[in-house]
């Protein structure tokens, strides 16, 4: 329906919708698309400058672990007592829980 509405409608000289089609368009992609991505980036980025020593996170591999060790581009995770993997900030997906270092689990 608005298809055809839009061809019968470029069918005349130099229409109005023939201009306003391709803005309304950019317009969708940025608000459905762009947009969103721009936002779960900032959120990814904050949440990895706010790591802390005991934070427990999880990396985009899915594996669970403790911050033992922070410096500007690397993550230590101990993973298990006495195992300890290093990784890089941007591996880590989420943060599960703020636990600091003299919390221990019930």
């Amino acid at each position: 329906m608005l298809l055809s509405l839009l061809l019968q409608a470029s069918a005349g000289a130099n229409s109005p919708l023939q201009y306003l089609f391709p803005l309304l368009l950019l317009g969708v992609f940025y608000f459905f698309m762009i947009r969103p991505q721009q936002k779960r980036s900032a959120e990814a980025k904050k949440l990895r400058e706010g790591l802390s020593k005991g934070a427990q996170v999880v990396t985009i591999g899915g594996l669970h672990g403790r911050v033992v060790e922070l410096s500007e581009e690397k993550v230590t995770l101990e993973v298990d007592k006495g195992t300890r993997l290093t990784f890089d900030r941007t591996a880590i997906a989420r943060q599960i829980g703020p636990k600091t270092a003299g919390e221990t689990a019930a």
